[in-house]
């Protein structure tokens, strides 16, 4: 045999045997959604249709890759404009899902001024008590039909079945919480996990075996200041209004291994991990508020909205923000990072995939070169 003919069989052979042991045996699942935020009132036809505004959001989004599908965690209103800017860009198939958040709720608080604006949208739509959640009550969640993935496995409970559900998609299982949800309603409380929903949720967290578990609601557990303006919003009108169910809601989330709690409302962007005493730190949970995608309708913190790529057995965040105050209708990648599930209390790691994958390959090739001379030293081969 021609001694080129022997080097190129044996690099080959090694360096499939290299590769085959360096590779974890991890899940082949590989698929990805986007969650935007807290877009009220700049969206639809009109003047806010720029991408200055929501629409700037949905349009970097559509460059990028839409993902498979979309959460949306609240505070989406006029509920037609958010559908309407959403079809317009990504196209009237594309699968979202909308969460009920406090602006959906049917009231107006005068002491504000009207800050609860309850309307469906200009020219959409007649305005009347309730229109929001009588949209988000009738919105098709399983457009796909049962057996077609991603397929709802758990409605919610008595009060809002519509509203709360679970589905699995790939190794994920998705819970969509409506926080407002009671014995009494879909419209009940303040934001809130109170015993009704609560044991909704233990039992659907109880009866998965998926890898990857996501929870997604509007409102943050743990209010945290903006990652890159530091403004800081809503403490003690979150979650963190009813503190000791707040503490039991995140307690079941650490103790079932949740990987990721993703909420809204504090227009603000945060990724940190949460333990089971509230203390955030490199254990627990990672509680990602997505912040806001009004573009400039809100200028104290940058519009933004967060991809996750579940891929083999890992999951990888990315956030886009505006982060030129010249020009809100740029969004370019402002954090990036990896978690592990197969790592003790999810280690982290950040992302930085040519040194990651450069030194991989390097000490791949290093092993073929060792390997394939002393495979050639047994088989008394020339080289």
């Amino acid at each position: 045999m021609m001694a080129r003919t022997k080097i190129a069989l044996l690099v080959l052979l090694l360096t499939l045997t290299v590769l085959a042991w360096s590779e974890p045996a991890l899940s082949q699942s590989s698929f990805v959604f986007v969650v935007t935020n807290d877009q009220r009132q700049y969206t639809g036809p009109g003047s806010y249709n720029t991408c200055e505004y929501y629409r700037g959001a949905c349009e970097a989004i559509d460059v990028l890759g839409e993902g498979v599908f979309m959460f949306v965690p609240g505070d989406l209103d006029p509920t037609l404009n958010t559908e309407w800017t959403i079809t317009d860009v990504l196209g009237s198939g594309y699968l979202w899902y909308p969460v009920v958040g406090n602006h959906e709720l049917p009231y107006v608080d005068s002491t504000t001024g009207g800050y609860y604006v309850d309307y469906a949208g200009g020219p959409l739509h007649l305005d009347y008590p309730g229109v929001n959640m009588d949209w988000l009550r009738n919105y098709d969640y399983d457009p796909n039909g049962s057996g077609i993935p991603p397929d709802i496995v758990n409605s919610g409970p008595s009060g809002c079945p519509q509203t709360t559900f679970s589905f699995d998609y790939e190794d994920a299982h998705f819970v969509v919480l409506n926080e407002y949800c009671d014995v009494g309603g879909d419209t009940a409380t303040d934001g809130d996990i109170p015993d009704h929903l609560y044991n909704w949720l233990v039992a659907d967290l109880a009866a998965t075996s998926q890898p990857f578990v996501f929870v997604i609601g509007h409102e943050p557990a743990y209010p945290q200041p903006d990652e890159d303006t530091g403004r800081l919003r809503h403490v003690g009108d979150s979650l963190d209004g009813h503190p000791g169910n707040r503490d039991r809601f995140w307690e079941l989330l650490v103790a079932e291994g949740i990987t990721a709690y993703i909420c809204g409302h504090t227009h603000n962007y945060s990724a940190v991990r949460i333990d089971e005493n509230g203390v955030v730190g490199e254990n627990g949970v990672w509680q990602i508020d997505a912040g806001h995608a009004r573009g400039v309708g809100d200028t104290g913190a940058p519009s933004t909205f967060v991809r996750v790529i579940v891929d083999g057995g890992y999951v990888t965040y990315q956030t886009y923000r505006t982060m030129n105050p010249a020009d809100y209708c740029e969004y370019s990648l402002t954090d990036e990072w990896t978690t592990d599930p197969n790592a003790v209390n999810l280690t982290s790691f950040t992302a930085d995939t040519t040194e990651t994958l450069g030194g991989a390959w390097w000490l791949a090739a290093s092993a073929v070169i060792a390997l394939s001379v002393v495979l050639a030293r047994l088989l008394k081969w020339r080289l």
